[in-house]
């Protein structure tokens, strides 16, 4: 029979630093400033554009906020497993593939409490909301900043606000760059670059 599954460390540990690509909202900015120039119409806006705009920044902030809970491992059987963290442990998304069925199923019937215990051990904590909270602000500050949005909500700020705008996104991303670089986190949700070569037992 087939060892029960168990998650074992898929990645190196890296310098803080060199993981504020992968905690940071990059990939979700450059999304957002691919479609905004269209749902905005390049800033001359509609109500129609305004409802696309609003939508866009909804959906991609709640990405921003699910994605700090995601997770991965590499099993014994040498597949990656992506799941997101819970109050119990790990929801695993991708265990019931038919390719997986031999090795789950049978890993769980043979191990399913030594599963539980370790799959436990990446239940959700407080460092996961500070994370998503972070990542969620960034995204919020640098979508409400862009160009063609302002130009789309409010046409004609005054000299002020437009200082404020420039220099938000800046201030913010460096702050919470900071943050992340204090309190980092082990989690390496979708999209993190790192997965490293997984042991054999």
């Amino acid at each position: 029979m087939a060892p029960p599954i168990i998650p074992k460390p898929g990645h190196r540990k890296l310098p803080a630093a060199a993981n504020l690509s992968n905690l940071l909202p990059t990939g979700t900015v450059l999304a957002f400033q691919a479609l905004i120039p269209s749902f905005t119409n390049n800033g001359s806006c509609i109500p129609a554009h305004k409802v696309l705009t609003l939508a866009a920044i909804i959906s991609f902030s709640l990405v921003c906020l699910l994605s700090s809970f995601t997770d991965s491992f590499i099993a014994t059987n040498g597949k990656l497993y992506y799941g997101i963290a819970t109050r119990k442990g790990l929801y695993i998304f991708n265990k019931n593939k038919k390719g997986d069925e031999g090795n789950i199923e049978e890993g769980e019937i043979n191990g399913a409490d030594d599963q539980k215990k370790i799959l436990a051990k990446y239940r959700i904590q407080f460092i996961d909301f500070v994370h998503a909270f972070c990542s969620w602000l960034v995204f919020v500050v640098y979508a409400l900043c862009n160009s063609d949005v302002m130009r789309c909500f409010y046409p004609h700020p005054s000299d002020n606000v437009n200082v404020l705008m420039m220099n938000l996104p800046l201030a913010v991303g460096s702050a919470m760059s900071f943050l992340f670089m204090l309190f980092p986190t082990k989690r390496r949700g979708i999209g993190y670059a790192d997965k490293g070569t997984p042991k054999k037992l």
